[in-house]
């Protein structure tokens, strides 16, 4: 079961925390930041709640398999929420089993990019 959490329209850390406890204890398989369909989606600021929710339950044995971000993040916040993911949760929690950044913009820039600098290295 995935819970999306809508964490744009939850204006504190604690209400972010709390929203994120209920649902590991609903039996949620992932939490998700946002749906993208708000003008706030995921923050740095919420994710890394999210992610100390998720290693206080860790340290209690509950049982939760993923966590998931939101749509649409450009490259370099997705380096910024996976360099978050290590520092909390530790290497293990960085497969696609367990964090997903779901964004097929985010595919699409980076194989735009990776083009571009084909294009550059071949004409140097």
């Amino acid at each position: 079961m995935k819970v999306i959490l809508e964490t744009g329209e939850l204006s504190f850390s604690a209400a972010i925390r709390r929203a994120s406890e209920l649902a590991i204890l609903a039996g949620a398989d992932f939490i998700k930041t946002s749906t993208g369909k708000i003008s706030t989606g995921a923050t740095p600021a919420a994710f890394l709640v999210m992610l100390d929710t998720i290693r206080e339950f860790l340290k209690k044995q509950a049982k939760l398999s993923a966590l998931n971000l939101l749509a649409d993040q450009d490259p370099g916040q997705a380096l910024l929420y996976s360099g978050m993911l290590l520092n909390v949760l530790g290497e293990q929690w960085f497969h696609k089993e367990y964090f997903r950044i779901g964004a097929s913009s985010l595919a699409d820039e980076i194989i735009s990019t990776l083009r571009t600098l084909s294009i550059v290295q071949k004409h140097k």
